[in-house]
């Protein structure tokens, strides 16, 4: 079973996004977390299989999270989707400059997202 792991501080949000993935038929066990140290930590316990990760949160954002997972040399190939309402180009350009593999801005379509995390994970 596929593991994801969802770091989004919107506590709403952070359910939308697994009650969607629960509903996808991903066959995918999710766990949410609610900031960029909590993700860390938890990723260090026990490694996803891909991360869907916000850029704005408290204590450390994504882009210092992606980075963190990125030159890690046991996490460096973890596929880390960046969702945020930062939809700007230059948003996009910098989340995978820190090395994200997909930028999805909010609101997406839930179709994005499914296929997104599915192509990612097919490697």
């Amino acid at each position: 079973m596929t593991t994801v792991l969802v770091v989004e501080d919107s506590a709403t949000q952070r359910q939308m996004i697994s009650d969607l993935l629960k509903e996808s038929g991903l066959n995918a066990s999710v766990v949410s977390v609610a900031d960029g140290v909590e993700a860390l930590e938890q990723i260090k316990n026990k490694c996803p299989d891909i991360v869907v990760l916000d850029i704005v949160m408290p204590r450390m954002n994504g882009y210092e999270v992606c980075r963190e997972i990125k030159t890690d040399p046991k996490t460096e190939n973890l596929p880390v989707i960046m969702c945020s309402s930062k939809g700007e180009e230059f948003d996009k350009y910098w989340g995978m400059k820190q090395g994200a593999d997909a930028y999805i801005a909010k609101p997406f379509e839930p179709s994005e997202l499914i296929g997104t995390i599915k192509q990612l994970l097919r490697g």
